[in-house]
């Protein structure tokens, strides 16, 4: 074991749950989850429920008063991991996670003094909850937006659970978490944290 398998990290989780907290949240469950698995690996962090929080629309950091990204994005910026985390409507993200993407876009125009995005070097995670197919569509969604936005992904990079079609059971109503569920979150967070610290040991090359 060298010094990198033992570096701290920070990990922080945007929930893109549409309903504001207290309303429980499969959402939330399985991205608190995915937090505690990663806490195995030497990873802390906060959750954020971003319908808690005045998000402005649009594609800047700051959309100007009352904008809660800014300081959102201050999060991101200090952290080593993101996860993000969705239920699925109509087959697709929800439209939070969708304001989220379109936020982060602005990170494409903000580089560093060699030319590289600031979230190079950070590593995103996914999770994906619903009742109904989509759960592969919608992380595709995600991976090929977090991509553009800079982060990089691991092996595994997303862990979610499905409901059968048409039925109204909830992640969050479960009596236990599914064991192919709990072992893919474990394995999510030991990848993540795994490329992370790798990540932070080698930085990506100056862009040209």
């Amino acid at each position: 074991m060298n010094a990198t398998d033992t570096t701290p990290l920070r990990a922080v989780a945007l929930v893109c749950t549409l309903s504001p907290s207290p309303k429980p949240s499969s959402s939330q469950l399985l991205a608190e989850q995915t937090m505690a698995a990663l806490s195995e690996h030497g990873v802390t962090g906060k959750v954020i429920r971003i319908a808690d929080h005045d998000v402005k629309p649009g594609v800047e950091t700051d959309m100007g008063e009352g904008d809660a990204w800014p300081e959102i994005r201050d999060t991101i910026l200090g952290c080593d991991i993101l996860v993000l985390s969705t239920p699925i409507w109509l087959g697709h993200p929800a439209s939070t996670c969708q304001l989220v993407l379109e936020r982060l876009n602005a990170e494409i125009s903000e580089t560093d003094d060699e030319g590289r995005m600031l979230t190079y070097g950070k590593v995103a995670a996914v999770c994906v909850v619903g009742n109904e197919d989509g759960a592969h569509h919608v992380s595709a969604e995600l991976f090929q937006g977090l991509n553009d936005c800079g982060f990089t992904l691991p092996a595994n990079a997303v862990t979610y659970w499905v409901g059968e079609a048409m039925q109204g059971t909830d992640y969050q109503d479960l009596d236990k978490t599914p064991e192919k569920t709990a072992a893919t979150t474990k394995t999510l967070a030991a990848n993540t944290a795994h490329l992370a610290r790798r990540l932070k040991a080698a930085d990506y090359p100056a862009s040209s």
